[in-house]
């Protein structure tokens, strides 16, 4: 049979392609060798042909292995996360609850107006007259007085460089009809006392006494005789003052009556330091003290006993 026989049962080729006239005979084996090439011996294996792979041995069917633990985290997990302080416990009006708070804020304000109108009156006081202070003078003294009463007697272009004390002597009725005489009282020693050492003194150990004092000099000439309108209303404050003073001091006893009182002042000049310029210009200072004596007073019949009737 011939081998070209297109239906004879020639051989094809690995990839399916014949050994016919129109195949290619560098790649039909079974051609010859092919043009070029030298023939390949027999029973050789093919000069272009791949080494098959060795046949080893398969592997054996088996259990998969298992797979590998994931690694662990690290046991140090480094410092703790930062987590925000406790609120602190509030303090002060921020503690209390709505209608305290609402309470102390009013009482605050109630404050704050109070301390806001004393200082305008206060101002108003000290500063020169002008438009307003003459419009509401009498709202401005009737809140100054007597309590924040203000002057410039401390500074200058006057400060006071005198100690002036008031002092008080009687004139006693007995319970057997006769009559005595007291000795004087320093009225502005027992004041100075009372106040020496207390923390909070009263306004009437403090000025009380300074006040009437220069409340009669201010209305009263050098003999004593009034000037203008205040001057009884002066004498009338001063005198009551006296007898007041007198009933607590007992000085009547206990059955007897002041009849009359008479007032004093001791004035006494205060010396300047070693290194003021008035010492150094010879200006001489009084040494002895400088009395002024009122003349006595008789008491009207309410004052007889301190002034309660």
């Amino acid at each position: 049979m011939n081998a070209y026989d297109e239906g004879s049962g020639a051989r094809r080729g690995p990839e399916g392609e014949g050994t016919g006239p129109g195949a290619d005979p560098a790649r039909d084996p079974a051609s010859g060798p092919a043009h070029g090439l030298p023939p390949a011996p027999e029973g050789g294996p093919r000069p272009d042909a791949e080494p098959a792979p060795e046949a080893g041995p398969r592997p054996e069917a088996g259990p998969r292995p298992a797979p590998e633990p994931a690694p662990r985290p690290d046991p140090d997990p480094g410092p703790d996360p930062v987590t925000a302080p406790p609120a602190e416990p509030r303090t002060g009006v921020a503690a209390l609850s709505l209608p305290h708070q609402i309470g102390a804020a009013l009482a605050l304000a109630v404050v704050a107006v109070v301390v806001c109108v004393h200082l305008g009156m206060t101002f108003l006081h000290v500063a020169p007259a002008n438009t307003v202070s003459k419009q509401h003078r009498a709202t401005i003294e009737n809140w100054i007085y007597p309590e924040f009463e203000q002057n410039w007697k401390l500074f200058a272009p006057n400060p006071l460089q005198q100690n002036v004390a008031v002092q008080v002597r009687a004139e006693i009725r007995t319970a057997d009809g006769t009559s005595r005489t007291t000795g004087w009282y320093d009225l502005s020693a027992r004041d100075g006392r009372a106040i020496d050492g207390n923390p909070l003194p009263s306004h009437t150990q403090q000025n009380e006494l300074r006040r009437a004092w220069d409340f009669y000099v201010s209305t009263h000439d050098d003999d004593n005789r009034p000037v203008g309108l205040r001057g009884a209303l002066s004498e009338a404050y001063l005198r009551r003052i006296m007898a007041m003073r007198l009933d607590r001091a007992g000085a009547a006893g206990a059955d007897g009556a002041v009849e009359r009182v008479q007032v004093r002042s001791r004035t006494t000049d205060i010396p300047p330091p070693d290194w003021s310029e008035e010492e150094a210009g010879g200006e001489r200072i009084p040494a002895r003290p400088v009395y002024r004596t009122l003349p006595w007073w008789t008491l009207p019949g309410d004052e007889t006993r301190g002034g309660i009737g």
